[in-house]
């Protein structure tokens, strides 16, 4: 279809099915066959690129979150590379009359690996699979295995997409600290696709350590374990490899040098502002895409956070840690507060301090200030810094016991007095009013 000699009379739709596997400039060609085709791109783990295009407004995007009936979630080992291990997992495989994929992808040594397997399990029938293969000898080897006529698959990663064997329940993935995340999540995609629970293995050097980027990719797939994981990993993976270029070609970038959540919500309010410039219906977007205001910094003398004790899953904690931090009114704030205790209990001291905390800084933003913050006996509710040769602030007396400064309000504290929360509240509401 990319070839330069192919030609289409009336394009109207492209369909682009694993579109991880295709290049920007194979799906740029594609598109420049008509100034005006419809795009539909099918994956489960799409590239950084594409994702943040989905994420920013560029393009739309719909997800499938139902998993086929009697699915299981695929059970995840991620270490160095040990025979014990890789033993018991082909015997149990094997006796339960199940088959196992073994990825080994480097053809020049996997002749090696199969005679090291045929000594870790003499009983087992393995088969070599690889693209170098001449292609009648490869289907035949699929053909076999798809009919149950061989119990290991030694294969490099041509099984990536496209099989659908669901005898197949145990995948061995040799050094898969050298697979990216798609790779990773595709492979073990192979796997578990019928109702038997399935395993998969991630082994790295037994001796050399893996470099720090491919520990971090072994990590998330065996954080990512439940069905549908894929978005989840695709978050990940833009936000170790960033989004790359929009309008070029680089697939990944450099979006972690300011952060990922600040970059897409630079851009998405870009993206909102060149629709409404142009005419064109600005896109539904996320919490996480609300428009760049002024930040407010909120120094208070209380410990704040979401304690273990309370919430012990790491992932549930940093998941609510990212609503929390989304909260943009006081209404959402409550109904949150409210969900915490339904989902968990009574909400601990830490906690609620939390929930004040961020009560404060939505009011302060609400009333213009730059920061809140303690200092000694003080708490200081300072306002931006005034461009040079600007007139002076003329702040009025508002009460509940604050000095105006020249460019702040000054309120007595003391964190002993049991009031202190009330009477900072009431001053920030009689600023939001002035």
């Amino acid at each position: 279809m990319i070839s330069q000699d192919v030609a289409f009379k009336d394009l109207g739709l492209l369909i682009i099915d694993e579109e991880q596997r295709f290049g920007v400039t194979h799906k740029e060609h594609l598109k420049k066959m008509r100034t005006e085709v419809d795009v539909l791109t099918l994956t489960a783990t799409p590239i950084p690129r594409t994702l943040y295009m989905a994420l920013t407004g560029v393009r739309d995007i719909s997800m499938i979150n139902t998993p086929p009936a009697e699915r299981l979630p695929i059970i995840t080992h991620i270490g160095p590379y040990s025979q014990k291990l890789v033993r018991q997992a082909i015997l149990r495989e094997v006796e339960r009359g199940g088959q196992v994929f073994f990825v080994h992808n480097r053809v020049h040594t996997i002749y090696a690996m199969k005679s090291h397997l045929s000594n870790l399990v003499p009983d087992a029938r393995i088969a070599i699979g690889h693209g170098q293969m001449n292609e009648g000898e490869l289907s035949r080897v699929m053909h076999m295995f798809t009919n149950g006529e061989i119990d290991v698959l030694l294969c490099t990663s041509i099984i990536e997409s496209g099989l659908d064997i669901p005898n197949a329940n145990t995948l061995i993935v040799d050094r898969g600290d050298t697979f990216g995340l798609a790779q990773l999540y595709q492979l073990r995609g192979r796997v578990g696709r019928g109702a038997q629970r399935a395993y998969a293995y991630f082994f790295r050097h037994h001796r050399r350590p893996p470099t720090i980027e491919g520990q971090e990719r072994l990590e998330i797939i065996a954080e990512n374990t439940q069905l549908g994981a894929g978005y989840s990993i695709a978050m990940r993976d833009l936000e170790m490899r960033g989004a790359g270029e929009l309008l070029g070609s680089r697939q990944h970038g450099y979006i972690a040098s300011i952060g990922f959540h600040l970059y897409t919500r630079l851009l998405g309010q870009a993206v909102r502002q060149i629709r409404q410039v142009s005419g064109l219906p600005s896109p539904q977007l996320s919490s996480d895409l609300r428009e760049i205001g002024l930040a407010v910094n909120v120094d208070l003398p209380i410990p704040t956070g979401i304690p273990s004790a309370f919430i012990a899953e790491q992932n549930v904690r940093l998941g609510l840690y990212r609503r929390i931090s989304n909260i943009v009114d006081e209404a959402e704030l409550d109904a949150l507060a409210s969900e915490f205790e339904d989902r968990f209990g009574k909400l601990p001291d830490q906690l609620s301090n939390l929930f004040y905390q961020i009560r404060v800084k939505i009011m302060a933003e609400d009333a213009g200030l730059a920061s809140v913050s303690n200092e000694g006996d003080q708490m200081v509710l300072r306002y931006p810094a005034l461009p040079e040769g600007s007139p002076a602030r003329s702040l009025p007396n508002v009460g509940f016991g604050a000095r105006p400064g020249k460019n702040a309000y000054w309120m007595l504290f003391q964190e002993s007095d049991p009031e202190w929360r009330e009477r900072l509240t009431a001053l920030l509401k009689a600023l939001q009013n002035l």
